[in-house]
């Protein structure tokens, strides 16, 4: 992580720019003056002098104009281009006058190099600066050693002392307790990361960051206590945020953090993570991305307005600007808090007979003067509220009191799945916060499977994979949701820490009509079979599909051919469907059937009931049986 914007703070691309453009225009400016007042422009030393005083002009011309935008380690470039043509014009003059005259040139290339560059790398221009310098004047037979040497004293001396002027600048950018950069250096690192959005099209994003409860620390413990806590924030910035993120103190105790080339929901994400490892103290912290055409103050009174808005919504949590309406926020969490959120179950079938083997609970929320309102909706405001975790305890707790509800009345054992967000993965506690809501509901852990996205697996910290291990090491499975949609990668799933893949709707939609959709289905459901992973279609609604599915021997499907989610109240008037004859016309699994019937008891058959369940209860991914 970098807490500053640049080696050294004084020095902005917007400062490089101004400066070394000017010195390029002052030295090729001292270039041509000389050779006009003592050199023969018709010969060669003055042409070349002439040739080189105008190029500089024109160097200098042009970055004042796009300086700011070349990235940093082509300064070095910059400064030793400049070494290179001083040292060939004061090689290339006539006289030693003229020499002597423009090697003072040298200087502005000293200055560059301490002004440009911390310490080392400065002293490295500045050896370059000394020989290029010292061959160049000792061409000339009259000018001694005393006066090369004379020079280089000189303008060392300057180049030393702007080095030291600037770091005394670069400290002035620093907060003294914590060590990040203060509001003064804020401002010069954000205003060259919006210009450098501006010119790449990357995307940037800001986050506030807010102690909870500041006031009571600093009035109950004292203030030591409390600048031993900033400190202490300041430290766990340094180890969570990846370079090159830059983060500041922005006045008491209010963080801002700068990522560049990160989008809204990332940055959330890596905020996200920041707050879980703070000890002792909540943060409540406010994201916004980069709009088009947006100004970096309007950027920031997102972010500060989506910081508000996650401590009205009660403070130690995220939240991403625009992401939803405020408003539906505030009913979210008062829905949550009286109950008004409820869940729907879909079966899950077993293909060959339709014999229900399981069900997955999904969010439903009816708001008095909105009506239904579409997860689609307001998940994303849950999850840039902050709410998302007492939204999943909430479905949770209800799904697992309907599941039993219906498993009892069906007579049948039925396996239960319900979804997580990468915010809940990486939730301190996630793995024991769950196994303690199945153990109060009684729900056996063998029977809950979790869904997670691949892209969320894959891009999960190792504090979300270490929480789906301890889960799998309860005996709870887990399923890859979604999968055949984004960028689902067939070489990925020997090692991804799952037990089933669910194809996503959008990709069982064509398999009867598409041939080649087919024969991907067909290479899918052989690798999961070997692989011993589950698999589960989604989103069936018509027989040519379901009759594709056995025919290349998909164990299970749900979709709206089987039947709608449902309240348990709806379920529970119905009954279970009847299973119809199964029609073996396709292929036979025995090993995913053994592998099925383990992970959803409710596809059970007396051949395979004794030797299904014990590796996977004991959290290994389940292997094909000989």
């Amino acid at each position: 992580m970098s807490s500053s914007p640049a080696p050294t703070d004084a020095a902005s691309p917007r400062r490089l720019a101004f400066v070394s453009g000017g010195f390029y225009v002052a030295g090729g400016l001292a270039a041509l003056l000389v050779a006009g007042d003592r050199m023969d422009l018709a010969a060669p030393g003055g042409r070349l002098v002439t040739a080189v005083g105008v190029l500089a002009v024109v160097v200098g011309a042009l970055l004042f104009a796009v300086g700011r935008a070349l990235p940093r380690p082509l300064w070095h470039v910059v400064v030793g281009s400049g070494t290179a043509l001083v040292a060939l014009v004061v090689w290339a003059c006539p006289d030693t006058t003229s020499a002597v005259a423009l090697s003072a040139v040298f200087t502005f290339i000293a200055i560059d190099a301490f002004f440009f560059f911390p310490p080392r790398q400065a002293v490295v221009q500045l050896l370059a600066l000394v020989v290029a310098s010292v061959t160049s004047l000792l061409s000339h037979d009259d000018v001694g050693v005393g006066i090369a040497v004379a020079e280089v004293v000189v303008f060392t001396c300057i180049a030393v002392v702007v080095g030291g002027l600037v770091q005394t600048a670069s400290a002035a950018t620093r907060d003294p307790l914590t060590g990040l950069v203060n509001r003064r250096g804020f401002d010069s690192a954000y205003e060259d990361l919006l210009v450098a959005a501006e010119r790449t099209g990357a995307p940037l994003s800001v986050a506030l960051v807010d102690v909870d409860d500041f006031k009571a620390v600093n009035d109950g413990l004292g203030h030591a206590a409390g600048d031993e806590l900033l400190a202490r924030i300041a430290t766990v910035c340094r180890t969570t945020l990846p370079a090159p993120v830059v983060v500041a103190r922005y006045g008491g105790d209010e963080f801002v953090v700068l990522l560049p080339a990160t989008s809204g929901p990332e940055a959330l994400a890596r905020l996200e993570l920041l707050r879980t490892r703070v000890d002792g103290v909540t943060l409540s912290c406010g994201v916004a991305q980069l709009g088009a055409g947006e100004s970096g103050a309007e950027l920031l009174r997102r972010a500060d307005t989506a910081m508000y808005a996650a401590k009205r919504g009660g403070r130690d949590r995220c939240a991403l600007a625009d992401a939803g309406s405020p408003a539906l926020a505030r009913d979210l969490a008062e829905a949550l808090r009286t109950g008004a959120v409820h869940v729907a179950l879909q079966p899950i079938v077993r293909v060959d007979d339709e014999q229900v083997v399981g069900v997955e609970a999904l969010a439903r929320w009816t708001d008095p003067v909105r009506g239904a309102v579409s997860p689609a909706e307001f998940i994303p405001v849950a999850e840039a509220a902050g709410l998302i975790e007492e939204l999943g305890a909430v479905v949770l707790r209800q799904a697992c009191h309907d599941a039993l509800a219906l498993s009892d009345a069906w007579g049948l054992p039925l396996t239960l799945t319900v979804n997580a967000s990468g915010r809940q993965l990486v939730a301190p506690g996630f793995a024991g916060q769950v196994l303690s809501v199945l153990d109060a509901a009684g729900w056996p852990t063998a029977s809950l499977v979790l869904e997670v996205t691949e892209s969320l697996i894959d891009a999960s910290s190792a504090a979300a994979l270490e929480a789906l291990r301890e889960l799998r090491g309860a005996g709870v499975a887990v399923a890859i949701d979604d999968f055949g949609t984004g960028y689902s990668s067939l070489s990925r799933l020997d090692t991804v820490p799952a037990d089933i893949v669910k194809l996503d709707s959008l990709f069982i939609a064509s398999i009867a009509t598409s041939a080649r959709r087919a024969s991907v289905l067909r290479t899918v459901l052989d690798l999961c079979s070997s692989l011993g992973l589950v698999v589960i279609a989604e989103g069936v609604e018509d027989r040519d599909q379901a009759h594709l599915l056995q025919q290349l021997g998909c164990p299970l499907a749900q979709g709206y051919l089987y039947d709608r989610p449902q309240p348990l109240a709806t379920l529970l008037r119905r009954g279970p469907r009847a299973a119809v004859t199964p029609a073996h016309d396709g292929p036979h699994r025995l090993a995913g059937d053994r592998i099925v019937a383990a992970l959803f008891p409710g596809a059970r058959t007396p051949a395979v009931a004794a030797t299904a369940r014990p590796a996977l209860a004991a959290g290994e991914t389940a292997a094909p049986l000989p």
